[in-house]
């Protein structure tokens, strides 16, 4: 008889490890095949805001699916226009701003790319300067501005006219010159390891955009949508873009991303530069719409800056841990030793959820809702898994000897 390894051996591509076969999922928690639960503290890499399987995800899949699901973009509906105005308010666009909803944040983004090219058409600018570290996305165009060798190398050559620069004020500052259409920034690199940008990098960053005439777009497909206790991240540092594309929690596990424009930046696409079959249909809009409602009306901002605050502090205290950084519920844990690997995976067997994207930091991106129980629940598997994996280091007199 095979196992569930045989058949995704046999019939997925082979991209990356597999680690369960997961069958069901509530609020924080989701069991696999063999019934075996699991916190879940990675939400889908940031994207399960409410966890799974929450009432009001599932009643607006259920309720918009018996209705209208697809249209094509030939045609509006009434979900479509909701969730446009309401991202509009909620990134602070002012009746200037417009948005394009696809499906992913790669998309997203592959849009953004085109509006960069756009303005640098109409100004004769040529450059799309990015940051070290950054990750974008995996299709050709997004691959293009993500400058790490393993991703890029093997797909080579990408998209002309992108430098990248490492993030930091003088890096910035040398390379900001009069041929940058656009500058892409996350302000937190969460596949970096949840890297912030330095301080008074992003307020430089549209300072210089401003001065020279290109774009600033931030990419918050990780840090969108509430995940760092603002609605965006870049409301934090006071300053308003070009462009911010997101995606992940904006549907709760519903694929839909977004780029939203600000000011002149909205007068760029026209008819024919850019569309989706599937963007924006009725059924993702309806979901991002109840969901992203329910942060909104149930103040989970407050939650997602109160429960990150408590599970900084608490998993400092733990072993092997040297410290923590992020905003809200998107947290990298810095490790003492280059051990990430060995304990997610211990904290795997251990039926905890996380990831770990540096060899010595843990990625936790958990729901908005988290309370006291699963924060409790997740200090008690962690540190176990922590306490194993420091066991198995040998000391500075074992090596010696």
């Amino acid at each position: 008889m095979s196992t569930w390894q045989d058949d995704a051996s046999r019939d997925l591509m082979s991209l990356g490890g597999r680690l369960a076969l997961l069958t069901r999922g509530e609020g924080s928690h989701v069991w696999d095949a063999d019934d075996r639960r699991y916190l879940d503290f990675l939400g889908g890499i940031a994207v399960n805001c409410l966890g799974h399987a929450h009432p009001v995800f599932v009643e607006a899949v259920s309720k918009q699916a018996a209705t209208l699901a697809h249209i094509s973009n030939y045609f509006a509906s009434p979900a479509q226009l909701e969730l446009a105005a309401r991202l509009k308010r909620l990134a602070g666009t002012g009746d200037d701003g417009r948005v394009f909803l696809s499906n992913s944040g790669t998309e997203a983004n592959e849009m953004a790319i085109k509006l960069a090219r756009l303005h640098g058409g109409k100004t004769g600018k040529s450059t799309i300067l990015v940051l070290n570290g950054a990750f974008h996305g995996r299709t050709m165009g997004a691959l293009s501005i993500t400058p790490k060798a393993a991703y890029r190398d093997p797909f080579e050559p990408v998209l002309p006219g992108v430098r990248s620069i490492d993030a930091t004020l003088e890096a910035l500052e040398a390379a900001f010159d009069d041929s940058i259409a656009a500058l892409f920034v996350e302000p937190i690199q969460g596949e970096a390891g949840v890297v912030p940008m330095p301080d008074g990098f992003l307020a430089r960053a549209r300072e210089l955009a401003t001065e020279r005439g290109a774009l600033l777009v931030l990419d918050e497909v990780q840090t969108g949508s509430g995940r760092t206790g603002e609605w965006f991240a870049f409301q934090r540092e006071g300053i308003v873009p070009d462009a911010v594309t997101l995606a992940k929690s904006i549907g709760a596990g519903f694929p839909l991303g977004a780029l939203i424009t600000f000011g002149a930046a909205s007068d760029l696409f026209y008819p024919g530069t850019h569309n989706s079959t599937f963007g924006g249909n009725p059924l993702a809009s309806a979901v991002a719409n109840a969901v992203l409602g329910y942060i909104e009306s149930e103040g989970l901002l407050e939650n997602v800056t109160a429960r990150g605050a408590q599970l900084r502090t608490a998993v400092a205290e733990l072993p092997l841990v040297s410290g923590t950084r992020g905003e809200g519920l998107l947290i990298g844990i810095t490790l003492t030793a280059p051990v990430a690997a060995e304990v997610r995976a211990a904290a795997h067997e251990r039926g905890l959820i996380v990831n770990a994207p540096d060899a010595d930091v843990i990625r936790i991106a958990p729901a908005y809702t988290i309370g006291d129980a699963e924060i409790e629940e997740f200090l008690t598997l962690f540190g176990e898994a922590l306490s194993a994996v420091a066991a198995t280091i040998p000391t500075p007199t074992e090596t010696h000897a």
